[in-house]
């Protein structure tokens, strides 16, 4: 008889995976390093890299198997973006999917919100597009190489790490009932405890059919054939030729100069571009002059957060519909007359501007020629939809609840275009154009502000990389409501609040809502690499 405790403890040999102290790792060095959420994932990529195999592949390699033995965070139906140096210039790839042609607002007329399940929650899946663009143009090993753990894994079966466990019943609570969900993912009915293994064969044939036909099953073949029907049966509006007319876009970047570097995101319909409009109003208010982790530096951040998520809630969408250029929001006029509206004194209610015309995986890759992968791919909301297609094991994200019913707006639902997403992968270039390093952090609308909180450790402060990923971290909530962590020093709580600041101190259990990073960065031989241990990541390196 098994016995199972209050804290998770599971299995014959009780082991207690909870962890009661904190812990600090050292950061991780290498020629040749992959960096991920999960172990098993890391060393998949590695696995690619010590055949030798590129960063790219090892990327790939990684982002499958995340699918496997991360399914709640990402899965075959999840979307993707990606940022890649390939030795010699900078590369941004879109691989999220667009609504399908039957979504208009009539559609949706009634709802207060767009949906956050079913099939009225999910879009063209991006992912799988995603990792063929990459392979096809960058790639060196056989497609069936890169897949083989991540098959392995799913036909074999993987032991359930703790904290993926833990998420895994929170999303068996939540979308039990979604069709499919129970059948691929509750066996027994109940979500696999930490330690034991979870097999999904039905995964492993999928796996082999999209590296069989380089992908045109899951858009055009027998996988997009079964998608489509599960939608009709459902009430779903996915069709055939929605998947068909599906492609991967590459989409360049956009950057704005920080301290002594360039930080890079991916374009809308992605919310990179708070990070950088956040960077290049903290540049016109010259910080950096206090401590990292004093109230002056955290006052103006958290300030100049709130400007560029007031920007990004009003102008940013599928780029194709946006009002202004992105770039607009960029301009160093704008961002300058923005900064003036900080107070540094005490905490703001901001407003959006208006420019002149003019529970997500994230995991990095670098190889020894130089090569570096940014990679980030998710479900969106845990186990996103809930849907799963029987038979397949392919879950579907819910990307469809990031648009607005708000008329008019310019991320309003509407056939064929693609939502505003949080997934974003980040990249920084030293001021000789020579690339610094890949980054990203999980964690929905935190996604930005992490990467503001890391640039601004590693740039300005030139915090080690996992030093940068340790650090207690913060979120703006909305008004003047800051989240912060439970290991925040109480005297920075006490200092913020007597700015005005309304500070919310969450419990230790809820380290997920400020995401989780991971982070490559070069040095002159090699690369040092940090992981953060509030998810199961890891850095590994040869």
């Amino acid at each position: 008889m098994r016995a199972r405790d209050e804290s998770g403890t599971t299995g014959h040999a009780m082991v207690d995976f909870s962890q009661p102290y904190s812990s600090h790792r050292s950061p991780i060095l290498g020629g040749n390093v992959v960096a991920t959420s999960q172990p098993l994932a890391a060393q998949a990529g590695l696995g690619m890299l010590a055949k030798g195999g590129n960063a790219v592949d090892a990327a790939i390699a990684a982002a499958m198997t995340l699918t496997v033995v991360e399914p709640t965070g990402c899965g075959v139906g999840s979307d993707a973006f990606a940022i890649l140096w390939d030795g010699k210039e900078l590369h941004g790839l879109n691989a999220s999917g667009r609504a399908p042609s039957a979504w208009t607002p009539d559609r949706f007329a009634g709802h207060d919100a767009m949906p956050a399940a079913g099939w009225d929650s999910v879009t063209v899946p991006g992912a799988v597009s995603g990792w063929i663009a990459l392979w096809k143009r960058f790639g060196s090993l056989p497609l069936e190489t890169i897949a083989a753990p991540a098959i392995r894994y799913a036909r074999d079966g993987f032991a359930v790490s703790p904290i993926i466990a833990r998420l895994w019943q929170m999303g068996g609570d939540r979308l039990g009932t979604q069709p499919g969900f129970a059948e691929a993912f509750l066996p027994g009915g109940h979500a696999p405890r930490a330690g034991e293994r979870f097999r999904n064969p039905a995964l492993a044939a999928t796996l082999e059919a999209i590296v069989a036909t380089e992908g045109e099953s899951f858009y055009r073949g027998a996988l997009a054939e079964k998608l489509a029907a599960h939608a009709k049966a459902h009430g779903g509006a996915l069709t055939l030729d929605d998947l068909g007319a599906h492609k991967a876009d590459w989409v360049g970047t956009l950057s704005q100069t920080f301290a002594e570097g360039v930080v890079h995101e991916i374009p809308p319909n992605g919310q990179g571009i708070v990070t950088l409009i956040t960077l290049g109003i903290l540049e016109h208010l010259g910080i950096g002059a206090d401590p990292v982790d004093d109230v002056e530096t955290l006052h103006l951040a958290i300030e100049a957060t709130k400007l560029a998520l007031a920007d990004a809630g009003r102008h940013v969408a599928d780029s194709a519909h946006m009002v202004f250029d992105p770039a607009a929001l960029l301009d160093p006029g704008y961002l300058a007359e923005r900064a003036t509206l900080v107070d540094r004194g005490s905490a703001g209610l901001p407003s959006y501007g208006a420019p002149k015309p003019g529970g997500t995986v994230y995991l990095a890759a670098a190889d020894a020629s130089g090569m570096m992968v940014s990679f980030i791919q998710s479900n969106f909301m845990g186990f996103g939809s809930g849907i799963v297609v029987p038979g397949t094991g392919i879950s579907l994200q819910n990307r469809g609840a990031g648009f607005t019913l708000e008329k008019r707006h310019v991320n309003q639902v509407a056939p064929g275009k693609r939502p505003f997403h949080t997934i974003i992968p980040g990249f920084a270039m030293d001021a000789d154009g020579k690339p610094l390093s890949a980054f990203g952090v999980m964690g929905g609308p935190m996604q930005a502000q992490g990467h503001t909180q890391m640039m601004l450790r590693r740039l300005v402060y030139r915090q080690n990389p996992q030093a940068a990923a340790d650090a207690p971290r913060w979120r703006v909530i909305g008004g003047r409501k800051v989240a912060v962590e439970s290991s925040f020093p109480a005297a920075l709580v006490e200092a913020l609040a007597a700015r005005g600041h309304e500070v919310v101190v969450e419990p230790p259990d809820s380290v997920f809502a400020f995401g989780g990073a991971q982070i490559i960065e070069r040095l002159h031989e090699g690369y040092v690499a940090g992981s953060d241990p509030r998810k199961d990541g890891q850095a590994v390196a040869f």
